[in-house]
């Protein structure tokens, strides 16, 4: 059975990837984000290295194999770790509805 969401009871391991988005993590954590990039990929967001190691973007994948995913110019980073963070918060909406600060 695949693991599910629970806000109230999850959030306590945002602030983890918040503070280490790259590396290991602890296995719940590991659990959430296993969750978060499963599913469907049509309007699924991901990052694009848009200038390497100095940019990334946001995107949402079309879900169709050669078909260009919707760049999100808008959303744009310096560093990895803050478009890591900006993805999980991304993704973490879709999944609960909420949104992390």
């Amino acid at each position: 059975m695949a693991y599910r969401i629970r806000p109230q009871h999850d959030r306590q391991h945002v602030d983890e990837f918040r503070q280490n988005p790259i590396g290991h993590h602890s296995p719940t954590l590991q659990r959430i984000l296993n969750t978060l990039r499963t599913g469907p990929l049509s309007g699924k967001y991901v990052l694009v290295c848009t200038k390497p190691f100095a940019e990334w973007t946001l995107a949402r994948h079309s879900g169709a194999r050669g078909k260009p995913m919707e760049i999100l110019p808008e959303h744009t980073y310096s560093s990895r770790e803050e478009a890591e963070w900006a993805v999980f918060r991304m993704r973490w909406k879709a999944h609960t509805g909420e949104d992390l600060n």
